[in-house]
């Protein structure tokens, strides 16, 4: 039997890696610590501070422009959001107003913030606020006191006639304004206050505050700003015609100085007299008249009680008309008299060149 061959050749053993010690390292001491930090912090001196400033600001930067950039860009975004909204409002209540009229109180209180025109008169615009103040009353006249419904056949046909009728007096009232400009025609403040006044004095519209600001409100849906802004325009056309009708005026005078000279009122009445329901019985009224006779304007009733049985006035502009006034007797709280009146021509015969000369160019169709 063969022995099993015996190979020479044996793997020799993997050998191990050879280890190598570190070499010692000795603990630095505190001190040493501290000096070796503070080696390596740089040196700042007068020369290098500028150095070292830029290179602070220029490690910066890095953060501060990308947040410029963030906030530059809010606020373009901003911007641009806002500019958007305001045009789209401005379309939305172009629209309201021109296309389908809108009059409600909404718009009526846009219009009294931002300018929109409704007419213009040669040079001169007409507010879409001046035209819903004078169509927002009348409309609440004939609702609250007519108890008109817009919202019929007949109602829609009243409001276009309404519509037209405020379109024609806001621009009659603008060459109102242009005369009264153009002759230095004026109406103060006080001038207003003083006929509100007269007014009140006279009970004509309630006999309390709170009785007069519920009139206004009702019947108009004002309040007293509102009545005092219509009363200060009718003031400044009535003064505007008592400027430019010097012929009226004229007659009046002429008039005052036959009675001055010892001519008869009756006699004066009846030859000079416009009132064409008293001329024929000397001028004399035909009823009695107490202090607050609504069928009287407040200056003529003002200016009756303060004369005496017999006494003759001077001229008295009522607004409307000049009139020479004669209390014939008194009783009680009644007086007799008579007036010899002088009526001035309309507005219209000095407004109506001017609108020849300028035509008005309506926006809205009605």
């Amino acid at each position: 039997m063969k022995k099993p061959k015996i190979s020479k050749r044996l793997k020799k053993p993997k050998r191990l890696p050879k280890v190598i010690p570190r070499p010692f390292k000795r603990a630095k001491a505190p001190e040493e610590r501290v000096s070796e930090a503070l080696s390596t912090v740089p040196r700042i001196t007068n020369e290098t501070v500028g150095e070292h400033r830029e290179e602070v600001l220029s490690s910066a930067r890095k953060y501060i422009y990308p947040l410029q950039h963030s906030k530059h860009h809010v606020v373009r975004t901003s911007i641009i959001l806002l500019v958007l909204v305001v045009v789209g409002f401005l379309g939305v209540c172009s629209l309201a107003l021109y296309k389908f009229q809108t009059t409600s109180g909404f718009v009526y209180d846009v219009t009294r913030v931002l300018p929109f025109p409704v007419a213009k008169t040669g040079k001169t615009w007409v507010g879409y606020e001046s035209y819903l103040f004078e169509l927002r009353r009348n409309m609440h006249y004939y609702q609250t006191q007519q108890q008109a419904d817009f919202s019929t056949k007949d109602g829609q046909a009243q409001l276009t006639r309404l519509k037209q009728q405020a379109l024609a007096q806001v621009i009659q009232d603008a060459y109102v304004k242009q005369l009264a400009s153009q002759y230095g025609v004026k109406v103060s403040d006080q001038t207003v206050n003083n006929e509100l006044a007269l007014v009140r004095s006279q009970n004509r519209l309630g006999s309390s505050d709170r009785e007069f600001q519920t009139v206004l409100s009702d019947f108009w849906g004002w309040d007293e700003a509102d009545f005092k802004r219509e009363l200060k325009q009718q003031l400044l056309q009535q003064a505007v015609v008592a400027k430019l009708d010097t012929a009226t005026t004229a007659r009046a005078q002429a008039a005052l100085q036959q009675l001055m000279g010892g001519a008869q009122f009756a006699t004066v009445a009846t030859q000079a007299s416009d009132d064409l329901t008293t001329k024929a019985n000397g001028g004399e009224y035909p009823t009695t008249i107490t202090a607050n006779d609504p069928n009287l304007a407040p200056a003529i009733t003002q200016a009756l009680f303060q004369l005496q049985p017999g006494q003759i006035s001077g001229i008295v502009n009522s607004g409307y008309t000049l009139d020479i006034l004669k209390v014939i007797d008194a009783s009680g709280g009644t007086i007799h008299a008579g007036h010899i009146q002088f009526t001035f021509q309309p507005i219209t015969v000095y407004t109506q060149p001017l609108q020849a000369k300028h035509p008005p160019h309506d926006y809205i169709k009605v």
